[in-house]
């Protein structure tokens, strides 16, 4: 198993689908909405990310953008405000442990209402 999925499994509690389409969805928002030099840094640091990107939810006709389309996401996947914090701030976590820590201060920075997540 992908040791992210694996942590995220065991910190969060939810099962390991669920976990792989959450970081899936994280690491797409964070493709689509942050600098692209240090996105590609995050997504060198964990493995099998395109993998997980592909298993994202995709939105719909409806969908809106920013943070605020990343929740409502991860909300379609039964996730309340506890999980998705707790796997958002596990993500980074690992992220940051495997070498890509300032990138991601610098992704946080750069992206609006992404530090009350992380």
């Amino acid at each position: 198993m992908n040791p992210l999925v694996q942590r995220i499994t065991e910190t969060v509690g939810i099962d390991a689908a669920t976990a792989q389409q959450a970081i899936g969805a994280i690491l797409v928002f964070l493709q689509e909405e942050g600098p692209v030099d240090k996105v590609g840094e995050i997504l060198a640091s964990v493995p099998d990310s395109g993998e997980l990107m592909a298993a994202a939810p995709k939105g719909g006709m409806l969908s809106m953008g920013g943070v605020m389309g990343l929740g409502q996401k991860l909300m379609g996947l039964g996730l309340g405000m506890g999980e998705i914090s707790g796997i958002s701030k596990q993500t980074m976590a690992f992220a940051r442990e495997n070498g890509a820590g300032d990138a991601i201060d610098e992704i946080v920075a750069a992206i609006p209402g992404l530090s009350q997540f992380v």
